[in-house]
This record gives structure tokens, C-alpha cells and sequence, in this order.
């Protein structure tokens, strides 16, 4: 006897306009989803109901994230905003949904940055103390991207990854852009500090994947100053780079441990990058699946598997390891533009929680295998995957 598709544990339908931006809070608590038209709406994971909506941008938003006290939105309107983050309510009133969507709160701006969002390239933040780093693709030229320091605002790395072998005000024209405008970065800094390094965080590190299908690893090595910062990329130098993709990478999702990377793109390639590797030759591995056009990926905590969204509506389950299909999820009939996985309990420091705590230790076990999908068809989707431990 077959056994039935699975079917979507929840839907969300909080959004009129195409699904576009996913966000799981660190506790599981919440979930973010932004959409085409600029709204953003957080949804308790306890009653699958919003909590608060607001229009925080004229146009789609391209990526959202909690950051310590604050939520950050980034969209195609060349805004980035930093948001208040609401209080968090005691457990016995998280429940939420009790009045209407137009009554819902909705955070406080705290301040503004004008981006470049030419890309459709997503911001890559790093909290760092207090503070964070934040990698956009740079202001002018789509090729190269900058690092800028929050919540002082100001870009301590310009134009890393710079390909100009002319002015850009020549009249000749200027040759460039090799590698075609960043499509997705990450930044990062290695762990434990690389040996000799003068930082105690460890080496600052950029992955980024391009127009033409190639992804490059950098790292910063230093100016010549006693100061952090670069100007025109500057002491910064590509540990290697590699093109595993005939068509321009759609999306990069890089394990939480930092250990590698993977691609999808237009075509049905998967590309695995080790980030670990010092090699300058290295070539990545190229795994070819049976399914061209894909939008989204993301990788779930252990790094073992990966959900990969596609432009048919389907989102694929993948080991990283090899790329062994795991299973299909098919609810949705327009393209899944993002992808998330909530996020690995940790059951033993779990096990003692607040009296007035609804969830049980299976509740909460079950939460963390939820997996979220955003789609152009206005909703988002709740699937509860199995463990695959035995997989």
C-alpha cells in the first residue's frame, strides 16, 4: 500500500501579497515573514496567530532577523531599519491572536541605512558584544560589498571583492564585474582564532556567490594599520574560487558551524563548498539532482540536512553529506521563495521551564522540526519533518 504525501501541519495566511523573507526567533518563539508588498508579520509558534504586523517598507522585503533587542528589515526600497523589538509577553499570554490585524502592535524605528538592493542580495549580519557587523553589497557597484559596523553605522570595509581595472567615470568604459553582481554573502569570522592573528574573535572571513555562478571565500588579513578597516578592498585576499554552476546562483545557505556552503541555482546543480579549506585550488563538489529551478535553500542546525525550495511550488529534502533525496514537500503551486528551519531544541537545558509554560518537552521537541516555507501564492507553510537520524 503507498503511503500519502504528507500534508502542511499549518498554514499561515496573514499576507496578501507573495511570501518573500523567513525568520525563526532563537527560542522558537516567533516567527517572522515578510512579503512583496514591504509588510512584515511575526506569528507566535505557540497559537499559529500574528502578534504584530506592520508596513515596514514601500516594496519586498528581502530578508528580516531579531538582533538582540532589535528586528532588522532589509528590502528592495534601498532601506535597511532597525526596529525595537516588542517585549516578550509571560508565558500564559503568549497565546496571542485576540484582536484584529489592523490592531495588532507594531515596533518602534530606531534608525535607517540607505543600501543598495539592486542585487536582490540579502544582508549577512554578525553580532559581535554589543554591537554587530553587517555585510550589504556596496553602494555603488553591485559586484563588491561593504561591511558596516552597527548600531554606529559606519562602514569600516569598502568595495571588499573590488574588480575595477578602470575608473568608473571613464570614458573609455571600464572593465569589471567579471563575476556579475553578488547574488548572496555571508560573513563570518573563524573559530578558533587563526594561529599568528591579532584579533581574539578569529579571522574575518566573506563568502560570497554570483551572477555567474561562481562563489570566492575571503579573508581579511589587515590594512598595513593598527586599525580594523579597508578602503577598495584592500588587505583583503581570496583564499580561493571556485564555478560549479552554469546559471547565476539563486540562492546560498552556509552551515551554522561555519564548515561549508551550499548553492542552488537555475540550473540542477547543488554545489557544496568546504569553507574549512586553505586550498586556493579547490573545486567544490557539484551534485546533480533531477530538478532544475530552484529559489531557496536553508540547512537545518546539525548541518545534516538541507530543504531546497523550487520555482514549481516543491520544496526538496536533501542529506549534505551526499545529496540523498530524503523527500518531497508538495503543497504549494507558485514558487517557494524562502525556506527555514526552526531551530534544534535543546532539550536537557530545557527540561526546567516557567511553571505558567504550556509546551511540554515533546511540544517543544516537536516545534524544533518544523520547517517553514514562504511562497508566491500569499501563504507560508508549517511542515513537522521527521527526524531523519536513521536516514
Amino acid at each position: 500500500m503507498s503511503v500519502p504525501p504528507p500534508s502542511p501541519t499549518h498554514l499561515l495566511r496573514s499576507h496578501s501579497a507573495d511570501a518573500s523573507a523567513l525568520f525563526f526567533s532563537d527560542d522558537n518563539e516567533r516567527l517572522y515573514s515578510g512579503d512583496a508588498s514591504g509588510r512584515v508579520v511575526v506569528t507566535s509558534t505557540r497559537s499559529l496567530r500574528p502578534i504584530a504586523l506592520w508596513q515596514a517598507h514601500t516594496d519586498s522585503i528581502l530578508g528580516i532577523q531579531e538582533w538582540d533587542t532589535n528586528i532588522i528589515t532589509h528590502s528592495r526600497d534601498h532601506k535597511l531599519h532597525v526596529w525595537t523589538r516588542l517585549e516578550d509577553l509571560p508565558a500564559s499570554e503568549r497565546v496571542g491572536g485576540s484582536a484584529s490585524l489592523s490592531d495588532l502592535p507594531s515596533p518602534t524605528l530606531r534608525y535607517s541605512m540607505d543600501v543598495n538592493a539592486l542585487n536582490y542580495c540579502r544582508f549577512s549580519l554578525l553580532p559581535s558584544g554589543s554591537g554587530a557587523l553587517i555585510a550589504l553589497p556596496n553602494l555603488v557597484e553591485s559586484s563588491e560589498a561593504d561591511i558596516w559596523s552597527l548600531p554606529d553605522q559606519n562602514r569600516i570595509h569598502a568595495s571588499v571583492g573590488t574588480q575595477r581595472t578602470k575608473s568608473i567615470f571613464s570614458s573609455e568604459g571600464r572593465e569589471g564585474m567579471k563575476t556579475g553582481i553578488i547574488m548572496s554573502l555571508h560573513l563570518y569570522r573563524t573559530s578558533p582564532p587563526v594561529e599568528g592573528s591579532s584579533n581574539d574573535a578569529g579571522q574575518l572571513r566573506l563568502v560570497c556567490a554570483y551572477e555567474d555562478g561562481s562563489v570566492s571565500l575571503r579573508r581579511f588579513v589587515g590594512s598595513g594599520t593598527s586599525l580594523e578597516t579597508s578602503i577598495e578592498g584592500r588587505g583583503w585576499e581570496v583564499i580561493w574560487r571556485t564555478k560549479l554552476h552554469v546559471e547565476s546562483i539563486m540562492a546560498m545557505r552556509v552551515a551554522r558551524d561555519n564548515s561549508f556552503a551550499l548553492t542552488v541555482s537555475a540550473d540542477h546543480i547543488v554545489g557544496r563548498h568546504e569553507l574549512t579549506s586553505s586550498c586556493e585550488e579547490t573545486t567544490g563538489v557539484i551534485h546533480r539532482t533531477k530538478h532544475p529551478k530552484n529559489g531557496s535553500i536553508a540547512i537545518r542546525d546539525d548541518g545534516r540536512v538541507c530543504a531546497i525550495g523550487g520555482w514549481d511550488g516543491s520544496v526538496r529534502l536533501y542529506s549534505t553529506k551526499t545529496l540523498k533525496p530524503l523527500g518531497s514537500l508538495r503543497y504549494h503551486k507558485s514558487g517557494c521563495q524562502a525556506v527555514e528551519f526552526a531551530h534544534t531544541e535543546d532539550l536537557a537545558s530545557n527540561a526546567i521551564v516557567d511553571e505558567d509554560d504550556e509546551l511540554t518537552v515533546s511540544e517543544r521537541e516537536t516545534r524544533g522540526r518544523w520547517l517553514a516555507v514562504a511562497s508566491k501564492d500569499h501563504r507560508v507553510s508549517l511542515w513537522t519533518l521527521m527526524s531523519f537520524e536513521k536516514s
